[in-house]
């Protein structure tokens, strides 16, 4: 279970619920390898990771099928594990989170380890309603071996 750290009163419990449902999402969208879901997740969304911003789903979509490799099985062979989410408000229907991630990858016969860990900070605002993601930036901090994660 994460811990959830709310910091603003304009952010109610039930936000703060459906914007760590949507960081969490994020990781089993990955980990299932379904790349397309991942698109619609972030289709309002800039994604800064390590190269060039990435906007929209086609865009973001083909980043993923191009950079990750995936195994038979359909994923990537890993399990994101996202905790310390902190969010605040930023006015009424605007909201910022940050939270760690670390990436943990096994193959057939090998044992799970970490590959990479780091921090996601995130830019969210309600739009009709529904909180969307406007921006995410990923800072991996610490890399193990990736060299069955990511293409070369």
């Amino acid at each position: 279970m994460t811990s959830v750290e709310v910091q603003s009163e304009h952010v109610t419990p039930a936000d703060s619920r459906e914007l760590e449902n949507l960081i969490l999402r994020y990781a089993e969208l990955v980990d299932d390898g379904d790349f397309a879901g991942v698109a619609e997740l972030l289709a309002d969304t800039t994604y800064q990771g390590s190269g060039s911003p990435l906007q929209g789903r086609a865009e973001i979509e083909q980043w993923f099928r191009d950079t990750l490799i995936v195994y038979p099985d359909g994923t990537p062979r890993t399990q994101h594990v996202t905790t310390n989410i902190a969010i605040e408000a930023d006015g009424h229907d605007a909201a910022e989170a940050r939270s760690y991630v670390t990436v943990l990858q096994a193959l057939p016969g090998d044992a799970p380890q970490i590959i990479a860990a780091g921090r996601y900070r995130d830019r969210f605002e309600r739009r009709e309603g529904d909180w969307r993601w406007t921006e995410r930036t990923v800072k991996i901090r610490l890399v193990g071996d990736v060299s069955k994660h990511l293409r070369s």
